[in-house]
């Protein structure tokens, strides 16, 4: 008697829909290269007036670290991105602790768009509750998720377009207004690189600080399973992502700092876009840019709505969280429905949330997930694989990972107090739950297996 398997229920799988335009538009999105506006004044206060050095050092960490995902990308082209990368090449203890200190960058990140978003709002209409817009955002968000990927891809590409003709008509302003004497009243210094008063510490704090702003290179790795070729498109898109990003931030950070040498036009550094606006552009254009900003981060909003709900599908497709919910994928939409649900409701609590402590949660989680994909590398290439017999394979899988590793641990020294704390507390909270799933360690850490 032979049984018939061909009837069996198949598991739903995520839609390869996705090509390298796309993937890249998803990721600029996500770090919303306006962003800038934002933290202008924090860094530049912290670096006496040097945010262009603080981007480039932070850039030179993200590239290192770019290139180890593109390697891992091609190994694991799984949606769970550093969670899977340390799973596979290092453990599966430390891939579920990496996954869930990974959940601080993602879990927030909508959250904290939601939060930019209010901000902005109440300085447009201050006298209309803000609870109310936050509620149409994340809804907005949230069904634009379930219905599909590429709905998501197709409004960031727009967005980031728009974003970047926004920034370029800003950046020309700022320059008529040196030129003008606004100022440094100069286009060409030195100084927003290097000055008398540049110190290498408050720099490479502010970089930790810009991190932030890169965060949407990595975001894009969750895609590999919604994207074709995912072996060769998404190394190529993390790296353009990254590069395209940083770029853009050097350059404008240098004319900014330029025409705000230093913060004392400021009346609220830690939130500099609107005055900038109102400085550069002129109350007029400052509301209709702000506007457009709210646009900007809820498209950033979306791409790391998109990230988080896959990165716990994975872990619930693997067990390690409850496989019914998380792990679920909608039959029509292809999408997994419950996580992005799970996630709008987080970003609903923008409502009443304080920005910097989720600011400060998202730092941690990102220097986590950066550290161990540079480690993973080597554990994967040079140990397991044992790539480590010519000199190309140390430079590529040895030299290049530490250079990323050690880049990261540069941020990793300087990385502020609060975050620092909030993250340990958080990873204490993860060690005590992965104790409960595997029965005080006496059980393996479930891992999903699946037949092609």
């Amino acid at each position: 008697m032979s049984l018939n398997t061909s009837a069996a229920p198949q598991r739903a799988h995520l839609k390869k829909s996705l090509t390298l335009l796309p993937v890249v538009m998803m990721g600029l999105a996500y770090m919303q290269p306006m962003t800038l506006f934002d933290t202008f004044g924090i860094v530049s206060g912290l670096t006496d007036g040097h945010v262009a050095t603080a981007y480039a050092f932070a850039l030179i960490a993200i590239l290192f670290t770019a290139v180890s995902y593109g390697k891992l990308v091609r190994r694991f082209p799984s949606a769970g991105s550093a969670y899977t990368y340390a799973q596979k090449a290092i453990s599966p203890h430390v891939g579920f602790m990496v996954g869930w200190s990974s959940l601080l960058d993602y879990l927030f990140m909508p959250m904290i768009n939601i939060l930019l978003a209010k901000n902005y709002f109440e300085t447009l209409v201050p006298g209309i509750p803000s609870w109310i817009f936050v509620v149409m955002l994340v809804g907005f968000m949230t069904l634009s998720n379930l219905k599909g990927i590429k709905t998501v891809a197709n409004f960031n590409s727009i967005i980031v377009v728009l974003q970047v003709v926004v920034m370029v008509g800003i950046t020309a302003m700022v320059i008529y207004g040196v030129a003008n004497g606004e100022g440094a009243g100069t286009l060409t210094s030195s100084k927003p690189f290097w000055s008398e008063n540049a110190h290498v510490v408050p720099m490479i704090t502010g970089a930790t600080i810009l991190c932030f702003s890169f965060l949407g290179f990595d975001g894009i790795s969750s895609l590999s399973e919604e994207t074709k070729d995912a072996e060769r498109t998404i190394p190529r898109a993390i790296f353009l992502t990254a590069l395209i990003g940083g770029v853009i931030f050097i350059i404008a950070s240098y004319f900014l700092q330029l025409y705000f040498p230093d913060i004392t036009r400021f009346q609220d550094p830690d939130s500099s876009q609107p005055e900038i606006m109102l400085f550069v552009a002129g109350k007029a254009l400052q509301v209709g840019i702000l506007i457009f900003s709210v646009v900007t981060v809820l498209a950033s909003g979306m791409a790391a709505h998109a990230g988080v709900s896959r990165l716990m599908y994975v872990m619930g497709r693997d067990g390690v969280f409850p496989e019914r919910f998380f792990g679920y994928i909608h039959p029509k939409w292809r999408t997994p429905s419950l996580n992005v649900l799970l996630v709008g409701a987080v970003a609903l609590m923008a409502i009443n949330f304080d920005l910097v402590t989720a600011t400060a949660l998202i730092n941690f989680g990102a220097l986590v997930a950066f550290t161990f994909v540079n480690l993973s590398v080597i554990a994967q290439f040079w140990i397991r694989e044992k790539r480590n017999r010519t000199l190309k394979d140390h430079f590529q899988f040895l030299v290049l990972p530490l250079l990323g590793a050690m880049t990261v641990g540069a941020l990793w020294i300087n990385l502020e107090e609060s975050s620092m704390v909030l993250g340990l507390i958080w990873a204490t909270i993860g060690i005590l739950y992965l104790a409960f799933v595997t029965r005080s360690f006496r059980n393996p850490v479930p891992q999903f297996s699946e037949e092609i």
